[in-house]
């Protein structure tokens, strides 16, 4: 029996600086009644999905910044969508700022939990790849202080096996925005056997370190997730935090991948929206098994002789 599982990509129009959780998360349980009326068993909500787009402003006191994060999840604002996903039958994945004590302190991270359709957390992600700057750039129209506000993911790139419901079961990952640039991303989950990678992202239309590439943020944020997808056989869900927010125009382009690196659902608009795409996990078997069998074609040793060089150029082949 194939192991088909119904997804949708829970795309998020802007949400201004003022709009309170409670306000937003009405706006998610909408996204995640519509999923559950087009029989989805998972959705996929962006990065930072609670609030604006917070690391676009430079804040110099520690306690305007902890506004944005969240010290417990559930927490008494988000409990609605972990009792929607009891009632509804609909897992989720969802990305916010996480602030946690470890280690006798306080850490602050760009986190993803995925839940089931039980309303228990199965996984946790911590995000790896934090672009932008640490220091306040008053030359930028906007800042992207990920660098400052955020600590380096600890958790590494783990895959998961997680259930929704009889016969979809499955191997699960998933990455926050800028890592989806990253092949390591995928390759790091691909070696694992991941069936399916789940991204939320906030990107600016606008790159102000490199405004020649304005004109191809669509272009790139498909390249990347169709081309992780491919190489590694795997299906991989990238939905969006989109429109103008705050002034700053993000990109939508939320998109579902198959392990065939064919886009197969999209959303078109850059408000809230749902795509939705039914996705057989056991599809990947025919790339896992025949172009991207690691075991069989994969050569690591001959990177890490390339590597150990220490930088040295391979040499010119005749």
């Amino acid at each position: 029996m194939p192991r088909i599982i119904t997804v949708g990509a829970a795309q998020l129009g802007p949400i201004a600086r003022s709009d309170s959780r409670a306000q937003v998360v009405e706006r998610m349980l909408a996204l995640m009644r519509d999923a559950r009326s087009n029989g989805c068993d998972l959705v996929v909500f962006p990065e930072l999905a609670l609030t604006t787009f917070f690391p676009r402003w430079y804040f110099e006191h520690q306690q305007d910044i902890d506004a944005f994060f969240e010290r417990a999840m559930p927490s008494p604002d988000t409990q609605p969508l972990f009792d929607a996903a009891r009632t509804l039958g609909v897992g989720f994945c969802l990305g916010y700022a996480e602030l946690v004590e470890e280690g006798g302190r306080l850490r602050r991270f760009n986190t993803a939990i995925t839940v089931d359709k039980q309303g228990a957390i199965v996984a946790r992600y911590r995000k790896i790849h934090l672009p932008g700057h640490a220091e306040h750039e008053p030359w930028r129209r906007f800042q992207h202080l990920e660098k400052r506000y955020f600590e380096v993911g600890n958790l590494g790139f783990p895959a998961f096996r997680a259930n929704f419901g009889e016969g979809k079961a499955g191997i699960f990952g998933m990455a926050i925005c800028n890592d989806r640039r990253w092949s390591e991303t995928y390759r790091v989950l691909g070696l694992q056997g991941v069936e399916m990678i789940l991204i939320g992202y906030n990107t600016p239309v606008h790159n102000p370190p490199a405004p020649e590439h304005d004109a191809l943020s669509h272009f790139h944020n498909e390249l990347v997730m169709q081309a992780g997808a491919y190489q590694n056989g795997t299906w991989v869900v990238g939905v969006a935090k989109a429109g103008n927010e705050e002034g700053v125009e993000q990109i939508g382009n939320s998109i579902i991948v198959a392990p065939s690196g064919e886009i197969v659902g999209a959303c078109t608009t850059t408000g809230d929206e749902l795509a939705v795409a039914r996705c057989d996990l056991d599809l990947t078997a025919s790339y896992k098994n025949t172009t991207f069998n690691f075991a069989r074609h994969r050569e690591p040793a001959q990177y890490r002789m390339i590597v150990e060089r220490k930088g040295a150029v391979p040499p010119a082949q005749d």
